[in-house]
C-alpha cells in the first residue's frame, strides 16, 4: 500500500473491535452481506450456534463478541473497500 503512495490507518481490531453499527458501515462500503466478513474456520466460529444463513445482525452480533471472527485486512478508502485477501485485492482499491 505505501508503495503506491497510499499511507494505511491500521486499527487493531483486538484492541479496538468495531461496534455494531461500525460493521454496518463496513459491510455496506464492502457492498457484502455480514456473511461474506466472517471467518469460518476460526474456534469462535465452530463453537458459536450461528450460521452463514442467520440474518446480517445476528452476525455482526457474533462479530462483535468475537472480533477474531472478522475477515482481515479489510482496506477502506474513501467511501469503498475491499477485503485484502488475497493482498492483491487491495490493489484494485488504490
Amino acid at each position: 500500500m505505501r508503495d503506491n503512495g497510499f499511507e494505511p490507518n491500521i486499527i487493531e481490531y483486538l484492541k479496538n473491535p468495531p461496534n455494531v453499527n461500525e460493521l454496518k458501515e463496513i459491510c455496506k462500503i464492502l457492498n457484502l452481506p455480514a456473511a461474506d466478513i466472517i471467518r469460518t474456520n476460526e474456534k469462535e466460529y465452530k463453537q458459536s450456534n450461528i450460521s452463514l444463513n442467520d440474518a446480517d445482525d445476528v452476525i455482526i452480533n457474533e462479530i462483535v463478541r468475537h472480533p477474531r471472527l472478522m475477515e482481515r485486512p479489510i482496506v477502506i478508502k474513501e467511501n469503498k473497500g475491499i477485503i485484502g485477501r488475497p493482498p492483491e485485492n487491495v490493489l484494485k482499491l488504490l
